[in-house]
């Protein structure tokens, strides 16, 4: 397995690359379109890892998509690197990589939120506005449903989470009765 230093590494060129050029946006929606093509049809990472298939063909392959779904100049370099290199099969810990770059310098922080329902737009913006004031920084929340919390919310920033759930708010509980016995 590759180290996560590795993904960061040809993560941090197309993000260099991309704000000393002042092309940031196009190279994030670009790399954001390839990730979805990549989530749609996985087999071609497998393509292109495949040692089966020969480097011309791969060449010709990607050479293709990106006539089909142009790029930037600096996107398709970028992607051309990975497949010289034979990285595409980590294709989406380098985007995940590039994107925590790209925010870092930013100074936008992302937060995970995980919720038992469907949140309004509302309530998102209220969180966001929170969340916002709490780290002071722009906030962008990537937001998921685990209907087994019940009720509260799981929200992870970095390494740190904070967990208000009513699961978790039982399961203290249940200690504390236990603990009394």
């Amino acid at each position: 397995m590759i180290s996560s230093a590795v993904f960061a590494r040809y993560a941090r060129a197309p993000v260099n690359v991309a704000m000393e050029k002042q092309d940031e946006a196009r190279v994030t929606q670009d790399l954001q379109t390839y990730r979805e093509i990549f989530l749609a049809v996985p087999d071609l990472l497998d393509v292109f890892h495949s040692p089966a298939v020969a480097r011309d063909a791969k060449q010709r392959l990607l050479h293709e998509l990106i006539v089909h779904y142009p790029v930037g100049q600096n996107t398709a370099n970028f992607l051309r690197v990975v497949l010289d290199h034979n990285r595409f099969r980590y294709f989406h810990e380098m985007f995940d990589h590039y994107m925590r770059a790209v925010n870092a310098r930013k100074g936008v922080i992302a937060a995970q939120v995980t919720a038992p329902a469907e949140m309004s737009d509302r309530e998102l913006a209220g969180l966001r506005e929170a969340l916002a004031s709490a780290v002071g920084g722009v906030v962008t929340l990537s937001v998921r449903t685990d209907p087994s919390l019940l009720g509260g919310l799981v929200v992870q920033i970095g390494s740190t989470v904070y967990d208000g759930s009513i699961l978790r708010q039982l399961a203290e509980m249940r200690q504390r009765l236990v603990g009394r016995k």
